[in-house]
């Protein structure tokens, strides 16, 4: 059964800055603000491209955050600290470590692949495809596949290497698919209330093949998400009569 979610668009203003869930032509920061079934409050950040980060009640959690390898640049020294980061795979516009040096403190868990754990030095927790973890009371994380299955693209995020992440908050899944593109493992991906799909040629998923992954998992809300120059709203109309709230942020 899906959490039901608490959709609520609201205006925050306070030390941490302003956001708001905002329509599409918005330049304002983006902040969709969710409720678990047990009443914790989720609040989703859109930061850029493939950037993503959640506060869920007091704890932070960053996906893929990345300071000036994609623009605009981002000081996450001026952002709050990581309880949690999430890097999907070693490309530049997803692994950055003077991100996670700018957000690690005390007790951070940063969870990589190998691949990314070998680039950093050895720094972070390995999970591979079909590896689960909890990370808290009523917390798990699940690394799921991510990879290219066109003959065009396999060079790009071979099978096995890459993670996407089903993160479980509180009875909330989240699906984060990092780069990938409609792969027949997402048949097996299910109960989803949020996920975060890319949409970026020639790297990752085509409108259609974005609008398919949608259809396969059938989240509640859809975020597409690292989609460069791609003309997102073909997403929005190939969902349109689907009942999958589609929202469009600034995750060019």
């Amino acid at each position: 059964m899906k959490t039901k979610l608490l959709v609520m668009a609201m205006m925050i203003i306070g030390a941490l800055g302003g956001c708001a869930a905002h329509s599409s032509d918005s330049v304002e920061e983006g902040c969709d603000v969710f409720e678990t079934k047990d009443g914790t409050t989720v609040k989703m950040y859109c930061i850029k491209h493939g950037s993503v980060r959640m506060q869920v009640g007091d704890k932070w959690i960053y996906v893929d955050p990345v300071t000036t390898a994609v623009k605009p640049e981002t000081d996450y020294s001026t952002l709050p600290k990581a309880d949690y980061i999430l890097v999907t795979h070693e490309h530049f516009d997803h692994l950055d470590s003077v991100a996670i040096s700018q957000l690690t403190k005390q007790g951070t868990v940063l969870i990589t692949n190998a691949r990314c754990h070998d680039l950093l030095g050895g720094k972070g927790d390995v999970m591979a495809n079909g590896y689960s973890r909890t990370l808290a009371e009523g917390w798990t994380v699940d690394a799921v596949p991510a990879y290219n299955n066109s003959p065009d693209k396999l060079q790009f995020h071979p099978k096995g290497r890459d993670n996407g992440f089903v993160l479980t908050v509180e009875g909330m899944r989240i699906y984060i698919a990092g780069d990938t593109e409609d792969i027949p493992e997402m048949a097996d991906i299910k109960d989803i209330d949020v996920a975060f799909l890319p949409c970026n040629l020639p790297y990752t998923m085509t409108p259609e093949q974005c609008a398919h992954a949608a259809t396969m998992i059938q989240p509640t809300v859809l975020f597409p998400y690292h989609y460069g120059q791609t003309d997102i709203q073909q997403v929005v109309k190939l969902l349109e009569g689907s009942n999958i709230d589609v929202r469009i942020r600034d995750y060019q």
